[in-house]
């Protein structure tokens, strides 16, 4: 019996679908090594790994290493497997197999105790940037593409959603800072719908998210690979806002604003983009956060961080706010 790690099991024991796939893992896990011939590489008594919404057990077929990765079937596991088979191991870990019922897929292996969250900044920058430019890769007319959602569409949604969070949830905020991400979804979504730039875009590409690679891999792809790509089609800079709501307390102590705002343009020049979009996007991708944390309890030191980088890139950080270094990384809040 493969135990569930205890952070997974209270996130997905909270309601009754969270606790229906819970119950199920034990035989979706089992379906999966008869499926593909698979067995466990757990050291006894270890527990597998996990992410926010997946269980990821390493095993071995035919001698060789390899992850089974079992999601919650929500919107954008349903689509990894899309994305994993265009790239096809170009910048992202590479796809041996998948099971679309049971939202389940077979990964090669990467070193799940080397990431770039703990690489020096100036090097994370450089490889983020090379990974994001082999991940942008452009349309074609291969299926795959088809079921991913447009950026250009996610904006046209927020612009009515956002305004309705914001007064459901008590205006938590300031109404400038609500305009500011408006904006920004107004006038990028419009630039994404015309511009002509679509590429394949990772929308989660976190410090956390970029994995080591090892052996001959090393040579041939780089000494990192992305996972968990949450897909969408459409502009780039799209892609910039995680990593900079990760590793707050790395910003010079003297001026973080201004070490975020620098972040926010070295990074986006490190992968060719274009940094002032990146950081109209990131405004958007805050706000969104931070209305959603808004309406979570348990969730303040979350809700602070968002509104501290979103009105920080906005140009007039919020008072009230802790100083930044006080701030918790995603997972860590309360």
């Amino acid at each position: 019996m493969i135990p569930i790690p205890g952070d997974l099991h209270a996130r997905y024991n909270r309601d009754s679908a969270g606790r229906d796939w819970l119950a199920s893992l034990p035989g979706l896990i089992s379906e999966a090594l008869e499926r593909w011939d698979l067995y466990v590489d757990l050291a006894p008594g270890a527990e597998p790994w996990n992410g926010h919404g997946a269980l990821v057990v390493p095993v071995l077929r035919d001698g060789s290493p390899a992850a089974l990765k079992i999601a919650f079937p929500h919107e954008e596991a349903l689509v990894e497997r899309h994305a994993l088979t265009l790239w096809d191991g170009r910048g992202a870990v590479r796809l041996l197999a998948a099971d679309s019922v049971s939202c389940s897929m077979l990964l090669e292996r990467l070193d799940s105790s080397r990431w770039l969250q703990d690489a020096p900044m100036d090097e994370a920058r450089d490889v983020w940037g090379s990974i994001m430019r082999e991940l942008s890769i452009t349309p074609d007319d291969r299926p795959e593409w088809r079921g991913f959602e447009h950026v250009a569409a996610t904006a046209e949604r927020w612009s009515d959603e956002l305004p309705a969070e914001w007064e459901r949830q008590d205006r938590p905020f300031p109404r400038w800072l609500l305009e500011a991400a408006l904006e920004v979804c107004q006038t990028r979504g419009a630039v994404g719908r015309r511009s002509g730039k679509d590429v394949l875009v990772h929308t989660d590409l976190h410090f956390m998210n970029i994995l080591a690679t090892s052996g001959e891999d090393q040579a041939l792809r780089g000494r990192y690979l992305a996972i968990d790509p949450q897909p969408q089609i459409g502009e780039a800079e799209f892609a910039v806002a995680p990593i900079l709501w990760n590793r707050i307390t790395e910003l010079p102590r003297n001026n973080p604003a201004a070490g975020l705002r620098e972040r926010c343009h070295d990074f986006s020049l490190a992968a060719n983009l274009d940094p002032e979009a990146a950081r109209q996007w990131s405004i958007a991708r805050e706000v969104d956060n931070a209305l959603w944390y808004a309406g979570k309890p348990g969730h303040s030191g979350d809700l602070a961080r968002s509104l501290w980088v979103a009105s920080t890139l906005a140009g007039s950080t919020l008072d009230g706010l802790p100083p930044a270094h006080e701030l918790p990384d995603p997972g860590d809040a309360a």
